[in-house]
């Protein structure tokens, strides 16, 4: 069994999408529209075949984001070695974004870093 993908609401489609495009290297479908209930989605697919689903409506609840909650905590994408997690963490520390952990090596012997992307959300990156 394959997981096919990971969906996300968010309230600024259009940052969401070009994070993920301009980081991490995702490519876009076109955008699509329900007139009906106001949704509007991308579907983002990485080199390694996973997908990321965000999507956008107007009568979202919009709550804080506890990174203790239970549910989704993190999305985590693997660059291909430790120099790399160092370089793509500068990168986003530099543009603006904050770094929550690392780079470091994690108890279970991973080396990552995390940070916070666009409205909060936490994306960990990992050799």
């Amino acid at each position: 069994m394959k997981l096919d993908h990971v969906a996300m609401y968010v309230n600024d489609l259009e940052t969401a999408r070009d994070f993920f495009i301009r980081y991490f290297g995702a490519v876009s479908n076109e955008m699509y529209p329900n007139p009906r209930t106001g949704l509007k989605t991308y579907f983002l697919s990485f080199d390694r075949g996973a997908r990321l689903e965000i999507m956008s409506r107007p009568d979202m609840a919009d709550l804080p984001k506890d990174p203790l909650r239970t549910g989704l905590v993190h999305l985590a994408f693997c660059v291909g070695g430790k120099e790399k997690v160092d370089q793509l963490t500068e990168c986003l520390r530099a543009d603006g974004y904050a770094v929550v952990s690392g780079p470091r090596i994690t108890g279970d012997g991973y080396y990552e870093s995390c940070i916070e992307g666009p409205e909060g959300n936490l994306v960990e990156i990992s050799e």
